[in-house]
């Protein structure tokens, strides 16, 4: 017989279970509520991951254009001393 497994290697009747105890715990008017929460808390974490991502590419661009800079200018000074 083969199993049906969710997230996390669980299968639908620890699923089940684990809904019920959520249901008995907070009832059937606050688990909306809940969901919403979880929904906007997955939704500024998503928001805040792409800002994060955002920085370090910005920052990874900036520090190569500094290095390019560094690097062209060495070059400039060894070409002009080596014309002295």
């Amino acid at each position: 017989m083969e199993r049906f497994y969710l997230g996390f290697g669980l299968g639908m009747q620890e699923m089940i279970v684990i809904f019920l105890i959520v249901l008995l715990l907070f009832g059937a008017k606050k688990i909306p509520e809940l969901a919403r929460g979880i929904g906007k808390g997955m939704g500024e974490f998503k928001k805040a991951k792409h800002e994060f991502e955002r920085e370090i590419t910005m920052g990874e661009e900036e520090g190569k254009r500094e290095w390019d800079r560094v690097s062209e200018d060495r070059k400039k000074s060894s070409d002009s001393h080596s014309q002295d």
